[in-house]
């Protein structure tokens, strides 16, 4: 079962032009969707989880017409956005059981079985009768992923999961991921390229609500193998090597710029090849580099 969007366009009524012609096939397992902010993954996540209508195209999941068959499509659908409202005076398990029962699952005695597989799962049954508003960034978002996974959907859309996060709540965040993508579709949508290397095959890359790349991680390494340079450099010639060089990146090392810049040709004058980066790949891709 594959999700097919074809020709996605989005207008909001401010003029801003949100999805642009959006086309993506997106099968089973994890499927990363890097972005700076405002390039319009968060529309098509909206979409795809029919909070918002589309203006044109068409997006199935099986034979499932997401558009236009919002009904049968939510009672599949495990969704995490960006931001979502809790009771903070509710605990885990009873905030659970709450949305579970809002969700369709009215046999208390399964409900009571899922909500319990799904602490469990997410690691939070130590915590389950502590009160969600006091659980920290990395709980809440766990708890976030157990609500998404009611009902064992087939198609899971993660919205910017990471942000915030310190290294071992994102690790743990990274194995639970890692966990439900092998038998389901986990859209993550994220500006976190580390996200979506740590755990994605196969990805696309928006901006201005455009598909700028879909397809390997791997393939999209190669594009830039061989063809990235990096120099240490004075913050006084920075400017100098950006009118010079097609810089794709750069950052503070050591107090100094380290640039990243992309040529099809050997650099001399102090370049030496970098190893390609799926974050070279995103910023050659967003600067119009290739």
């Amino acid at each position: 079962m594959d999700l097919q969007i074809k020709n996605l366009n989005k207008q909001y009524s401010n003029g801003v032009v949100a999805l642009n012609d959006v086309s993506l096939t997106i099968g089973k397992g994890m499927f990363g969707l890097l972005g700076p902010n405002g390039a319009g993954k968060s529309s098509l996540m909206r979409t795809l989880a029919t909070l918002q209508d589309a203006d044109s195209g068409t997006v199935t999941l099986g034979d499932m017409d997401v558009l236009h068959d919002k009904d049968s499509v939510r009672k599949v659908l495990g969704y995490l956005p960006q931001e979502f409202g809790v009771y903070p005076r509710t605990s885990a398990i009873e905030l659970l059981d709450h949305l579970a029962l809002l969700k369709g699952f009215t046999d208390s005695g399964v409900r009571k079985e899922m909500v319990n597989q799904l602490l469990v799962k997410t690691n939070l049954w130590e915590l389950r009768k502590k009160s969600v508003g006091s659980f920290s960034g990395g709980m809440r978002q766990r708890f976030g992923i157990a609500q998404s996974l009611i009902g064992n959907p087939r198609l899971i859309i993660v919205d910017e999961p990471t942000a915030g996060l310190d290294p071992g709540e994102r690790n743990r965040f990274y194995n639970i991921l890692s966990e439900i993508g092998e038998n389901v579709i986990v859209i993550l949508s994220t500006h976190i390229v580390q996200d979506v290397r740590e755990l994605c095959n196969r990805m696309a890359i928006m901006n201005d609500g455009k598909v700028l790349y879909s397809g390997n991680t791997d393939d999209a390494l190669l594009s830039v193998k061989g063809k990235v340079w990096e120099k240490k450099v004075d913050k006084a010639d920075f400017q100098t090597y950006q009118e010079s060089y097609k810089i794709v990146s750069n950052k503070l090392v050591g107090g100094k710029p380290l640039i990243h810049v992309f040529s099809e040709e050997p650099l001399n004058a102090g370049f030496e090849l970098a190893e390609e980066t799926l974050e070279d790949v995103f910023f050659a891709k967003i600067n119009n580099l290739i």
